[in-house]
């Protein structure tokens, strides 16, 4: 898949942006180039490649990701902050009805 300079400058005028002739050659140029590096990309076999979880699995054996521990950390204060709120009912903010 390829752009053309009329593909840009659509582009352009749907994103709001302002190019003249010179700028949308180079983005033409770069998008191109964008669609190439794709393009190249599916070509790859991948067949019978599993995925990795890590970028260094396929170097490196056993390797152990730095997630922390999925605890709570916090102490809850809901109470603390809805106690400013004009008007709250079972933990939630009531707020006045803006669509009808």
């Amino acid at each position: 898949m390829s752009l053309t300079l009329s593909d840009v400058t659509r582009i352009a005028k749907l994103a709001q942006l302002e190019m003249n002739e010179a700028q949308s050659a180079t983005a033409l140029e770069q998008l191109n180039g964008i669609f190439a590096l794709a393009e190249q990309m599916q070509a790859v076999d991948t067949e019978g490649v599993a995925p990795l979880s890590h970028p260094l699995a396929a170097h490196m054996n056993n390797i152990a990701l730095r997630l922390r521990e999925d605890i709570a950390s916090e102490p809850n204060r809901r109470d603390d902050y809805q106690a400013v709120a004009p008007k709250t009912q079972d933990g939630l903010y009531l707020v006045p009805k803006v669509i009808e």
